[in-house]
């Protein structure tokens, strides 16, 4: 039976087809109204144990675009309001204990509905390397207590564990160069993320309490495989040359050169050439030798030294070169103490206490060498009262340290890394980029939650801006025509 026809069905058809185009045409507007809805954020906790004090960064990331460059930021971090946890090694709960006041306020930055979900690590570093060393025994109790205190909050905590050093290099090493985009950008040109046509990446400088680390990528290739480090990340290759120098953190560089002060003296007055003139300290010697960085040293004597401070920097100075070895073999390229490191290569941030006693000094703006040297000198001839008197605010235990740390750093770098008059211009000294703090952790979260793709990431696509204009114009013409075609209608 064929479809019967009538005068009726016209009308009814078009009206039919206006409402559909008219809801067609409301739906289009409404779904790009909803595009423009922030994506619920992610979030992830990394704690930094480091051997001096401990820190708790939180991290976010939109939940649809992890994989995304440049995605993850800082939104929170918190300072233990204690020593590091390798210091409670006669009270282990206190080391869990002291994490209490970071993790309460986390969980206040990180809506309740979110947390259970929030991956969550704890990286100890050259500090609970250190105790390892020491007291094996120890260690593991203050890990323990550790992960006792974070399992009782509602997130998922993926354990607490002691770095490598040569994991805390890389890692910071990553941090950098996801912060500062140099593994791939987004091109708006392209639509499409690309490899820097640079090609270049950061090298990183981490000073930290007890350990010291050089990552870069060298210009030739790396002749000792022990020290190198690969990843592919964004579709690339890298091959970084990254070392970690145990002991050598800033703190324990301080201490070495007590030791060196001292020199097996059982005199009880010794010349400090680092500290300000007028400074004077009693100190005990087991305090500066009850280290495993003292290898075994045994002080000359028991009971307390007095310290003097003479405020000159290159007797400081030269104080420090005589805890380092300096020697290479003569077909090796070295850093200090034997180990094999390339002539650095490219540009470097350092960060950690590189920065902060350059900030103090008013040295972080890109000074040449030659300028930075006379500037520290001018800083270690105050006297101390002087120096008391222009810092109010500043702790004296950190006071009476910054021309000592300041020419341990020079040291450090120009004697031991081998940076030059040519490449010192080449480093930067800051804590932040991308509004977030620059070290390991975000590397190290990076790494573990695979938010770094090893193939070159592809946006998510969706309609074209020309599409959905050639759309909601088709829509409206056919609205319009059907009016059109009914006003005719009822006119005849």
């Amino acid at each position: 039976m064929g479809i019967k026809w009538n005068g009726s069905f016209i009308p009814v058809a078009l009206l039919v087809l206006s409402v559909v185009s008219l809801i067609a045409l409301i739906l289009s507007l409404v779904g790009i109204h909803n595009t423009t809805l922030p994506p619920q954020n992610k979030y992830g906790l990394v704690f930094d144990a480091g051997s001096s004090h401990t820190s708790l960064f939180v991290y976010q990331w939109p939940a649809d675009k992890e994989n995304n460059t440049g995605m993850v930021s800082q939104i929170f971090s918190c300072h233990v309001n204690a020593s590091g946890i390798s210091s409670f090694t006669k009270n282990p709960p206190k080391a869990g204990d002291s994490l209490r006041e970071c993790l309460d306020a986390a969980m206040k930055v990180i809506p309740a509905e979110r947390q259970r979900e929030a991956p969550t690590y704890l990286g100890a570093t050259a500090g609970m390397r250190l105790l390892r060393l020491e007291n094996e025994t120890a260690a593991a109790q203050i890990l323990a207590e550790v992960d006792k205190t974070i399992r009782e909050y509602p997130i998922n905590f993926q354990g607490a564990r002691i770095l490598t050093g040569k994991e805390e290099g890389a890692y910071g090493w990553i941090t950098i160069n996801y912060l500062l985009d140099s593994f791939t950008k987004y091109s708006l040109e392209h639509r499409d993320w690309i490899h820097p046509s640079s090609g270049k990446t950061w090298g990183a400088l981490d000073l930290g309490g007890a350990s010291t680390q050089i990552s870069f990528v060298p210009a030739d290739p790396i002749v000792e495989e022990e020290e190198a480090a690969r990843f592919r990340l964004y579709g690339f290759d890298y091959t970084i040359y990254t070392h970690s120098y145990l002991c050598y953190g800033q703190n324990q560089a301080l201490l070495h050169a007590l030791r060196v002060i001292v020199n097996s003296s059982t005199l009880d007055r010794f010349e400090h050439p680092c500290y300000p003139v007028g400074y004077t300290e009693n100190i005990t010697r087991t305090s500066f030798y009850n280290s495993p960085c003292a290898k075994q040293q045994e002080p000359a004597a028991s009971g307390n030294v007095i310290l003097q401070g003479l405020g000159d920097a290159n007797r400081c100075q030269e104080t420090f070169k005589e805890i380092f070895n300096f020697s290479c073999d003569h077909n090796t390229s070295c850093g200090f103490n034997g180990v094999y490191q390339p002539k650095v290569n490219g540009k470097f941030l350092a960060f950690s206490a590189y920065y902060y006693t350059f900030r103090f000094l008013n040295l972080t703006e890109g000074q040449p060498l030659a300028a930075v040297e006379n500037a520290v000198r001018t800083f270690c001839a105050r006297d101390w009262a002087e120096l008391k008197s222009s810092y109010p605010n500043e702790r004296e235990s950190r006071l009476k340290s910054y021309c000592a740390n300041a020419n341990y750093i020079l040291t450090l770098l120009v004697k031991g890394y081998g940076f030059r008059n040519d490449t010192w211009d080449n480093i930067a000294f800051q804590m932040k980029a991308a509004n977030s703090d620059i070290g390991w952790t975000l590397g190290y979260m990076l790494n573990l939650t695979n938010m770094i793709p090893t193939e070159s990431p592809r946006p998510l696509r969706g309609h074209e801006d020309g599409v959905w204009i050639a759309s909601v114009f088709f829509i409206v013409l056919m609205l319009a025509l059907c009016l059109v075609f009914l006003l005719v209608y009822f006119l005849k």
